[in-house]
């Protein structure tokens, strides 16, 4: 288990690595997350930061989905195996990020990982087209320095309101699922 002020310090981090993954105000438009942007470091940082108690990754409702967010962008989590449905409420203006399937390691596992990595995302019943990443290295805060891989999406703001997502990722006999309702909140009038 993760002590509170671990915690804090990977809050901290996760913060420090924005400009790392390519979101920073001078190198993107708003609400676009960048394609060249190495947001793995940034997903698995902020999917680390999180005790058990609280992550996003174990959570089975919903209820942690908003726990340690980036402030310009939004992270969904897959699972450690199995499907699971969330809601989720998210501000409105956040590009989202999330992978489908995904591996931190060596490259060697990287490699054996995607040959059979497979994925798919459906949002309001419409395909998502994901990105492979094979990265070599990329640093995570509070582990170090790991090969990254997976199956991402990338997807501009979404409207405000109810909306459906479905995730499905597999790689070997590895299965991961997430029925997603997330709604969107209107931006509050000034």
């Amino acid at each position: 288990m993760i002590s509170r002020s671990a915690v804090t310090c990977l809050v901290v981090a996760l913060a420090a690595l924005a400009p790392a993954c390519g979101l920073t105000l001078e190198s993107r438009s708003p609400g676009v997350v960048p394609p060249g942007a190495s947001v793995q470091g940034c997903w698995w940082t902020w999917a680390h930061s999180a005790d058990d108690s609280v992550s996003p990754v174990r959570d089975t409702t919903g209820e942690f989905c908003d726990h340690d967010q980036p402030e310009d962008l939004w992270f969904l989590a897959g699972t450690h195996g199995g499907t699971v449905q969330r809601t989720c409420r998210i501000p409105a203006g956040r590009p989202l990020v999330f992978p489908l399937v995904n591996l931190q390691g060596d490259a060697a596992g990287c490699a054996t990982f995607m040959a059979a990595a497979e994925g798919k995302a459906v949002l309001d019943g419409r395909p998502v087209e994901p990105e492979r990443l094979d990265e070599a290295d990329v640093t995570v805060a509070g582990v170090g320095t790991v090969h990254a891989c997976g199956l991402w999406v990338r997807l501009a703001p979404l409207p405000a309101g109810p909306h459906t997502l479905t995730i499905r990722g597999s790689s070997g006999t590895f299965r991961t699922g997430v029925d997603y309702r997330l709604v969107v909140e209107s931006v509050p009038q000034a």
